[in-house]
């Protein structure tokens, strides 16, 4: 593991996120309906779906827009949406990659390509970036909500088959391989540990820093990305702060 942390920035981003809830309600709603849609309106019984509402839970997204989007799919509708992934260069030539759910791949591809462009960056084909990024399952436990020390944590996580440990000041970070980590979690749950966070992400094998005088452009390109109706997730390599 390169030492690259998520769980600050996943902090430092909510204040932002916070302003545009409805946003990401919204592109939660199309996560549900489609897991539901293809694998089953049962989070028990569909591991993806679970996922999503996990994921929607942590937003805290209200239980009648989780139900709504699991009732739509389950009512036989006919939206329906693609999968696609764009890859390319921030400013200062920091990887990047763009998960999007849309139903209308032109619109979708032209935001895209418009928020790299614009922004000191360059749109590249497929295959481009997606090598310096490993799937991995990736899970966070307060410290002021787990009183285990780490070597307990250590040993537990071990124990279940996670990857990698983590420790700072406030948090545990686990990183588990991908087909381990809802074993891992699960497990941790069993064991009497409170999640702060669960999810399944894509881990840059190296991160490296953003230049400073190209860090304001860096910031409007992820912004403008994240902003977009169809844009589910924005990953990059690009270090923390406290990388530094």
């Amino acid at each position: 593991m390169s030492g690259h942390s998520k769980w600050h920035n996943i902090q430092g981003r909510k204040n932002a996120q916070d302003s545009k809830r409805g946003k990401i309600f919204q592109k939660l709603s199309r996560e549900l309906y489609m897991a539901a849609k293809s694998g089953g309106a049962d989070p028990n019984s569909n591991a993806a779906l679970r996922l999503i509402v996990d994921k929607a839970r942590a937003a805290n997204m209200p239980k009648d827009n989780i139900k709504r989007a699991l009732d739509k799919a389950e009512g036989g509708s006919e939206e329906h949406y693609d999968e696609v992934t764009y890859e390319g260069y921030a400013p200062g030539g920091v990887a990047v990659l763009v998960e999007a759910l849309t139903d209308n791949k032109n619109r979708t591809a032209s935001s895209v390509r418009v928020a790299f462009t614009r922004n000191g960056g360059s749109l590249g084909s497929s295959g481009s970036v997606s090598y310096m990024f490993d799937r991995k399952g990736y899970i966070v436990l307060d410290r002021t909500k787990n009183t285990q020390d780490e070597d307990q944590v250590l040993l537990d996580i071990m124990d279940l088959g996670a990857d990698d440990l983590q420790t700072s000041d406030d948090a545990f970070e686990i990183y588990t391989d991908a087909k381990d980590f809802t074993a891992v979690r699960d497990g941790l749950q069993e064991k009497g540990y409170e999640l702060a966070n669960s999810e399944l992400t894509m881990i840059p094998q190296n991160t490296m820093q953003v230049p400073e005088e190209k860090q304001e452009q860096f910031e409007h390109m992820i912004d403008q990305l994240e902003d977009d109706d169809d844009v589910s997730e924005v990953y990059t390599a690009a270090a923390d702060d406290d990388d530094e």
